[in-house]
């Protein structure tokens, strides 16, 4: 979807495409057909946009192959799809039954993350609509935090640097310009807007940037107005955001909400966990952990959790747990509320329908549509609040 700011500025709003576990250029094109095109249709949209979610063996059958590439922009143009943003955090196989921490790699310390992502920059210059001057990419801020060390940062460093000069000759070779941007994580080196920014200092920062993934931003109870600031301090533009929410418990020493918290309890995602104190914020890797399931001593009770879940944006979780939703609209003000927006690629990112709990899970593929298409309306609703002209 299109939408035009009080200034003029064109804003993309897509939703992610990681929910669907496509791997090749042939899942690519059947995701369009059984949710991307029937989504649209639902919202009644001339156009709508995906955050295109390129796994590696996708990535490099369409970089090796240009045919391929073309075949796949007029399948776009066929479901009235457009691409102006591309997930390049997953690598591989992201609905395995077991994900973790392995979507963390490979990291930035290593040539199989530049190359891949490279070939996504590549790919994008080549889907990229006619009337869009530039394409951003999404991917992880840096690595998981441990291994750190001042070598393993020095070889990441080593690899923006190359990634810039990367992105520069996609750029002389096709026309089209890609940014990329780095998205804190929960328990990453960059786990927060403000740590990423300090590791990010000194980059390129007309090719790289922040992507500002609002239920990260709100897991980590971190203020949007600190964030936005520390991004602009570094001299980095948020290149794009995540529209998105995490799992709020405001008493976790409530039964019940501990007992609706482990609904929320599978295999596949990692689900890091945050507990407000006065001395800060206590953090946990897994929501397992945090519950104290693992023989892990579990999260302090005596402040508000956060977990990492992405929960829909247009349903509220059962309570006693609700979503940062209202962490989000703070976010949309300041992001896209004042005089001049501060991004202009948005896409929706709930990938998580089909590890939900039951109330929440979508029971088939036209449930899944139905669900996205209503985050999508939402989202759609919360920008013409804020001025934003539909086009």
């Amino acid at each position: 979807m299109r939408f035009r700011h009080p200034d003029g500025t064109l804003l993309h709003v897509s939703y992610g495409t990681n929910v669907h576990p496509a791997q090749d250029t042939d899942g690519l094109h059947d995701q369009l057909r059984r949710f991307a095109g029937p989504v649209r249709r639902r919202l009644d949209v001339d156009r709508l946009g995906l955050g295109l979610w390129l796994p590696a063996r996708a990535v490099h059958e369409l970089a090796a192959d240009p045919g391929r590439a073309d075949d796949l922009r007029a399948a776009l143009d066929r479901e009235g799809l457009e691409v102006v943003t591309v997930n390049a955090f997953p690598f591989g196989d992201f609905h395995a039954p077991v994900v973790k921490k392995a979507v963390y790699l490979p990291d930035w310390t290593d040539d199989a993350r530049l190359d891949y992502t490279l070939d996504a920059a590549r790919v994008l210059a080549a889907l990229l609509p006619d009337d869009v001057d530039r394409g951003s990419i999404s991917t992880l801020p840096l690595a998981w935090r441990d291994p750190w060390d001042a070598g393993r940062a020095a070889a990441a460093r080593d690899r923006l640097d190359r990634l810039a000069d990367g992105l520069a000759k996609v750029e002389a070779d096709t026309g089209r310009s890609v940014r990329v941007a780095f998205e804190p994580e929960p328990g990453c080196v960059g786990e927060t807007a403000t740590g990423l920014a300090e590791h990010l200092a000194g980059v390129d920062a007309g090719r790289l940037g922040v992507c500002l993934d609002l239920c990260h931003l709100a897991c980590e109870f971190e203020d949007p107005a600190a964030a936005l600031a520390a991004v602009a301090g570094a001299g980095l533009d948020v290149v794009k955001t995540q529209v998105s929410a995490a799992l709020h418990c405001p008493d976790p020493r409530d039964p019940a909400a501990l007992a609706a918290l482990e609904e929320f309890v599978e295999a596949r995602f990692l689900h890091q966990t945050r507990v407000l104190r006065d001395g800060g914020v206590v953090r946990c890797d897994d929501l397992p952990d945090a519950l104290g399931r693992t023989g892990a001593p579990g999260l302090p009770t005596d402040g508000p959790w956060r977990v990492h879940v992405h929960v829909p944006l247009h349903a509220r979780p059962r309570a006693p747990p609700a979503s940062t939703t209202d962490v989000l609209g703070d976010a949309l003000d300041r992001l896209v509320g004042g005089p001049h927006p501060l991004v202009d690629h948005l896409e929706t990112e709930t990938y998580t329908w089909s590890v939900l709990p039951e109330d929440l899970r979508p029971v088939d593929d036209d449930g899944l549509v139905v669900g996205i298409a209503a985050e999508l309306d939402w989202t759609r609703g919360q920008l013409v609040a804020r001025g934003m002209e539909a086009l």
